[in-house]
């Protein structure tokens, strides 16, 4: 397996010059695929401009000048994907990272109060020693729970690094959702209905808007109106 990337074919959801310059940071394997996250160094040149070249991004991140999800990581590499929280200690400036109306993933500013939680999507759930369940997340997090009480597909509002549940948000009808995928992705639209296939295909969740698209494509960030600050060109 290669262990460089090319500008070229990077991945088309992060936003960086692509005839600029030729080599980019591959994200080391971690929370998120490398389609659907950036490495932090380039989070910071690229998309924050808060370093000038590689040298200054990973002396920032080398001097544990930055927190993703409330915790210090050290690798310039390391991915920061969909709904993660990046702060800058120096600054106390915390971004979310978003997908932007034509799908690209983008940085948000964020209030310090907003920087205390996320929000995350139960990918599945397991029952584990001692009658307790297991649910996993889209960030590769675990949460322990004393009963099943979260379907599939649920977003759960976790606080940060204390990894609490303080809310959820089923996918349920009316409820609002963010694509992450398919032609759609980057928009919002509003839970219709959710179609249950019986069969190895993927569930199909129907929206008010007149379209479709597979469950998995599906992150529901609202019941009325967002919880999150959503980029320019979103609205509901």
């Amino acid at each position: 397996m290669k262990k460089h990337l090319k500008r070229l074919p990077a991945p088309r959801s992060w936003k960086i010059a692509r005839k600029e310059f030729v080599w980019a940071y591959k994200p080391r394997p971690g929370p998120h695929p490398a389609a659907a996250a950036v490495p932090l160094a380039m989070a910071l040149r690229e998309m924050l401009q808060v370093a000038g070249n590689a040298r200054e991004a990973e002396r920032l991140v080398f001097d544990r000048s930055v927190h993703v999800d409330g915790r210090v990581v050290a690798d310039p590499k390391f991915p920061v994907g969909l709904m993660d929280v990046l702060t800058l200690a120096p600054t106390k400036q915390s971004f979310r990272m978003l997908l932007d109306a034509r799908g690209k993933l983008t940085l948000l500013p964020i209030e310090s109060a907003e920087a205390a939680w996320k929000l995350c999507r139960v990918r599945g759930k397991s029952t584990v020693r001692g009658g307790k369940f297991q649910v996993q997340l889209h960030d590769g997090r675990t949460i322990l729970l004393p009963k099943s009480e979260y379907a599939t597909g649920t977003t759960l509002k976790v606080s940060l690094p204390e990894q609490k549940v303080l809310g959820a948000l089923p996918l349920a009808e009316g409820n609002i959702a963010l694509l992450t995928g398919g032609q759609h992705a980057g928009g919002l639209a509003h839970v219709a209905r959710v179609e249950r296939t019986r069969n190895p295909r993927a569930n199909v969740v129907h929206f008010q808007e007149g379209f479709s698209t597979i469950v998995d494509y599906v992150f529901v960030v609202g019941a009325k109106t967002p919880e999150i600050r959503v980029p320019e060109g979103q609205a509901v």
